[in-house]
């Protein structure tokens, strides 16, 4: 980034509850704070693959939004980010209030800046790729439009809400993860619409067509015009936003932040702001991207034997096929425990989920109900599972 141009900040959502990763996730432990895809937890790969956007100031310009009851473990995932960069909501209410408070924060220190807000649990294949398409959103939201990443359908899903674009040629063949030679990323498109999660009939229409793009949920933007548009869609936020930056101007931000924020509208970004703003531009991408929205995507990401299985080192696999097996039980010290053995026989396709009070074991295709046992938990009063 060259002297004259405006400085970046990352801004990453770090509030959700992920219930769909049951038994792994939990109230005090969502999937953006575990290691689903081996290594590092999710929250940490997403601040260290954005931090060559933020240049010589590095973590200084990450900022992580996330809930009270998170701050502790989100603290240990990301030890490098200042603690002055936490931003913790004293209660949930939604993506609008907290994007919201996060730019009127950041424009403090940079009234011209640029703030990135990415979520916190998503999957990026190619990363260079993923950097030129945000760099190139960038430089349409330093133009003074609010931008967005679109990715490239790679087929008819009807889990995503979609955004139609004036010129986005996503044509949506399947296009592999990470292709081998990318074209330059696309210019800025108009956005024509959003569209909520469509039927399977809709999904394939809108893939047919090359007009439609997925909604990833990451929006760049100058500060300023984040806060003007806030003004002009949601008057009551702003109007809780302003009496924020008031008390911050007097040194009693924390206290005000404590009675304004839970009784902000619980509103997201999208509904609130994003269907409303005149001038929206979206960046299509194609960088093997992945929401890693329940089992089955995990599956999907993981490396697999020539069986396609999924399973921890040590596994006994005798005529299984397609089976994703994690294994969370705590181990002394960090060492693996071998006086026990998980055996999978003659089963195929099955997440198998093992923690040191739960035990999930699912069919694949149907990952994606996981979330009604924690349903099923709570009823029978048993929160402490969940």
């Amino acid at each position: 980034m060259s002297s004259t141009e405006t400085p970046v900040h990352v801004l990453i959502l770090a509030g959700g509850a992920g219930t769909r990763f049951w038994p792994a996730s939990r109230a005090a432990r969502p999937k953006q704070l575990l290691p689903l895809l081996g290594g590092e937890p999710l929250i940490t790969a997403t601040a260290r693959r954005v931090l060559p956007l933020c240049g010589g100031a590095g973590w200084e310009r990450i900022w992580i939004a996330t809930g009270q009851h998170l701050l502790s473990p989100t603290r240990a995932a990301l030890p490098d980010v200042s603690e002055r960069r936490l931003l913790v909501e004293p209660a949930p209410r939604n993506t609008a209030p907290c994007i919201g408070w996060a730019a009127a924060t950041i424009a403090r220190e940079d009234p011209e800046a640029v703030v990135v807000v990415l979520p916190s649990d998503h999957h990026i294949a190619d990363v260079p790729r993923f950097l030129e398409v945000l760099e190139a959103a960038v430089a349409s939201a330093r133009g003074g439009a609010i931008t967005t990443i679109g990715i490239r359908p790679t087929h008819p899903e009807t889990g995503f809400g979609y955004i139609e674009a004036d010129g986005a040629d996503g044509a949506g063949s399947a296009a592999p993860a990470a292709p081998a030679a990318p074209a330059a990323p696309a210019a800025p498109c108009k956005v024509l619409r959003f569209v909520e999660k469509p039927s399977r009939e809709r999904a394939e229409e809108f893939v047919a067509s090359g007009r439609f793009l997925w909604n990833a949920g990451m929006f760049i933007f100058r500060a300023g015009d984040m806060r003007a548009a806030i003004r002009a869609h949601l008057p009551a936020l702003a109007e809780g936003l302003d009496e924020i930056d008031r008390a911050a101007a007097q040194g009693a931000e924390a206290e005000t932040v404590l009675r304004v924020f839970p009784r902000l509208p619980a509103v997201s970004v999208d509904h609130g702001v994003m269907e409303h703003v005149a001038g929206l531009a979206v960046v299509p991408g194609d960088f093997g991207w992945s929401d890693v929205g329940s089992w089955q995507s995990a599956w999907e990401l993981a490396e697999k034997d020539e069986r396609g299985n999924s399973a921890p080192a040590g596994s006994v696999l005798v005529d299984a096929q397609g089976n994703h097996v994690v294994d969370l039980r705590a181990r002394s010290g960090g060492a693996p425990d071998d006086r026990r053995v998980i055996a999978l026989v003659g089963v195929e396709d099955l997440v198998v989920v093992e923690t040191d009070d739960a035990l999930l074991i699912v069919p694949r295709d149907r990952a994606q109900d996981v979330k009604r046992v924690v349903d099923a938990l709570k009823a029978r009063g048993q929160g402490r599972h969940t």
